[in-house]
């Protein structure tokens, strides 16, 4: 087992930060500064070319938050400046400007000293980038032997290591970790029809993220050629099943974005007024949360110092609350759940999901299929989208088999767009699978910007929707 290291420059610049903040915290109500250096690698192995390049996601900066008679203010930087009073100067400005008016209780400031440092088993980094090439050319290209109607493969992954520290007057944390994720693409065509199938793959782990990849190449292959005798699905209202993939989808579009309680705040969440009643199935369990799962959507503490938490948004059907960043839990009056997240340094932090699931029940997915006379087993996310205000839902999905008599009959249809009304498509919840499973393969955005990394997931689920 490797352990991630802490980051070496964060490690240096430590102290000059602590005594920034030490010299700081007579002259204002409140101070803190993030500390962030996220280094990462991304290969890709296409036809004729094997390429390695930097991540998108690597940073490194810092972000001061002050706080004086309610006004909040913030500074990031590349770099510690060499002197607190330099600082002052900056955060002084920000705090006298008209434009930040708006007040906020007192930011606690709750005494705490805590560090995380996680282990993977095989360290991307230390290992030399021809040879993880090699390991993705190789099962690119076991992949497109699968068929001589495949006339495209890729295989890609990416491998981040995550260094932050958080200094206020009472509280000095650190935290160091890696996420990884990797995809196996393939595009196969015959005559005029062409068809792409996927294969995600992600975590809080290392190179051994491509030893799964490995074992799913010849599955991919198969469905790829499903999908070539694919036949469009005929619309209308179905029973369908939900594989954890697509569920993980509904709980995140569903009621992820819609209890982020900054949008509580602004009045733009439909979810706020209705806390407290039933919006789904009583058998309904939803949660999110960095602490209690270990995917990409964890941490040990937030982007503005609040431990990570775990919380129940649904219990047996009954909405009971949403998720906050520090800001909007002052305003609202409740407690920072630990979901405060930056895209990246310089970025304001929002309420923000982490690992968002629904939890898993006592059925069998052999019984779900059983029960359904004429339905739809739904499998694979392609995408999805939520209208937060109106709680309509759309998700698009790569493969529908056909269900009838309670037997899989082998059709399959693609695409499979699936939609309807958030409280009614949770309310036909009928039967959840005892399976858990979470992918972080991908991001989440706040509307069209503002991306953090976070995982989704859960059981198989039955209920109805409308497809087409």
């Amino acid at each position: 087992m490797h352990t991630c290291p802490s980051s070496e420059y964060l490690q240096k610049v430590h102290p000059v930060a602590y005594s920034c903040i030490k010299e700081l915290q007579t002259a204002f109500d409140y101070i803190s500064v993030l500390g962030t250096d996220s280094s990462g690698l991304a290969f890709s192995a296409t036809p004729g070319e094997l390429r390695v390049s930097d991540s998108r996601w690597i940073e490194r900066g810092f972000v001061f938050r002050a706080q004086r008679n309610g006004k909040i203010g913030e500074y990031a930087c590349t770099e510690l400046p060499q002197t607190a009073s330099y600082i002052q100067e900056k955060l002084d400005e920000l705090l006298s400007s008209p434009v930040t008016a708006i007040q906020y209780p007192l930011i606690p400031d709750e005494p705490a000293q805590k560090q995380y440092f996680a282990t993977i088993e095989k360290d991307p980094f230390t290992a030399p980038p021809e040879s993880i090439l090699s390991v993705l050319a190789t099962i690119r290209d076991r992949l497109a032997a699968y068929s001589k109607e495949i006339i495209h493969t890729s295989a890609v992954a990416e491998f981040m290591r995550v260094s932050k520290i958080f200094i206020s007057p009472n509280r000095s944390l650190k935290q160091s970790f890696y996420w990884s994720q990797s995809y196996l693409i393939g595009l196969a065509r015959r005559g005029n029809r062409t068809k792409e199938i996927y294969r995600s793959f992600s975590g809080l782990k290392g190179l051994e993220l491509l030893d799964e990849m490995a074992t799913e190449i010849d599955d991919a292959g198969a469905v790829l050629m499903e999908l070539l005798d694919a036949s469009s699905i005929e619309p209308g209202v179905y029973d369908v099943i939900l594989d954890p993939d697509v569920s993980g989808t509904l709980a995140h579009e569903a009621f992820g974005h819609g209890v982020e309680m900054d949008m509580f705040v602004k009045k733009r969440a439909r979810a706020a007024e209705y806390l407290g009643q039933p919006v789904a199935s009583s058998i309904v369990q939803m949660f999110d949360g960095a602490a209690d799962v270990q995917h990409c959507g964890s941490y040990l503490f937030d982007d503005e110092g609040q431990f990570s938490t775990t919380t129940q948004i649904i219990k047996d059907g009954i909405l009971l609350t949403g998720i906050s960043d520090t800001l909007s839990a002052l305003k609202l009056g409740t407690k920072p759940t630990g979901n405060g997240r930056r895209q990246a340094y310089d970025h304001k932090a929002y309420a923000r999901m982490t690992n968002t699931y629904f939890a898993p029940g006592n059925d069998t997915l052999d019984a779900m299929i059983k029960s359904i006379e004429y339905g739809w087993l739904l499998q694979k996310m392609n995408s999805g989208m939520e209208d937060p205000k109106n709680w309509g839902i759309q998700l698009i999905v790569l493969i529908g088999r056909e269900i009838k008599n309670g037997k899989l009959t082998g059709k399959v249809v693609n695409p499979v767009v699936c939609s309807g009304y958030v409280p009614e498509v949770l309310s036909n919840i009928t039967m959840i699978s005892k399976d858990f499973e979470l992918s972080g393969s991908g991001h989440c955005g706040k509307g069209y910007k503002e991306y953090v990394k976070v995982s989704a997931g859960g059981p198989y689920i039955k209920t109805k929707m409308r497809l087409g």
